[in-house]
Parts: structure tokens; sequence; C-alpha cells
């Protein structure tokens, strides 16, 4: 189950306020959610706007739910540190894919390497085998 952290409309019409909730990416926008993560009305002024629970937040984010972009930019004002550590975690999981793909591109060179000198001494055998076998016809 893909888990996503969005925006929940909630309100009436010209006046929306938004619930910041964990979900199933394939639930509908104003569907079943699992878990209340904040609220946000954008009708406050800035700073009493936006109010997370940053504990579950960080709890949901580490057990592998993706922020909403609008989601992201919205926690970025009153929780930084959730996002520090986001951007902390896949930044060392692009360096661990990385030199991942470094060592098998290593291993793959390595291995080209060996072939190429295999088959050097192939034909150098056959070269040899075909020149004595000439000045015994």
């Amino acid at each position: 189950m893909a888990l996503k952290i969005r925006l929940r409309q909630q309100g009436r019409r010209n006046r929306l306020t938004y619930r910041l909730v964990v979900a199933d990416s394939r639930s509908p926008r104003d569907g079943k959610y699992i878990e209340l993560l904040g609220h946000y009305d954008p009708h406050l002024e800035p700073g009493k706007d936006i109010v997370v629970f940053e504990e579950r937040l960080q709890h949901w984010v580490d057990n592998g739910a993706v922020l909403n972009p609008k989601v992201e930019n919205l926690v970025k004002r009153s929780a930084p540190d959730v996002i520090k550590n986001l951007r902390k975690k896949t930044l060392a999981k692009k360096l661990k894919t990385a030199t991942a793909k470094k060592a098998v591109t290593k291993k793959a060179v390595v291995k080209k390497a060996v072939v190429k000198k295999v088959a050097t001494k192939k034909v150098a055998a056959k070269k040899a085998v075909t020149k004595k076998a000439k000045p015994a016809e």
C-alpha cells in the first residue's frame, strides 16, 4: 500500500480549510484516511495558519509515506526539521545507489579486461598452432 501525506478539503464553499492526512494513494482526495497529522487554514494570518503534529509526521515519513509537494511547502514553514531529516535520508539513499553503480561498473570493466585477455591468449594459441602445422606439410 503506497502512502501519501496530502491535504484533505474541509469546510464550506469560499471558506475552505484543509487537513493534513496520511492516506492510501489510491483513495479519493476527500475520502478515507489513516491518520490526521494537522490542519491548515489559508484564511488565517501566517504563523497561525498551519498546525502540524511533528512526531507523527516524522513517524510516517520514516515509514515510507511520500509528501505531496504542496504539503512539503507547508511543512517547511512549520516543521523544518522533518524536511531536513527527509532530505538527509534521500541524499544518503542516492549516495548509496551511486556507489553501488560505480562498484558494478568497475566490476564490469574488470570483467571485460579479463575476457579480452583470455581472447587474446586464445588467438595467440591458435596462431602458434597454425604456425606449427604449416612447416609440417
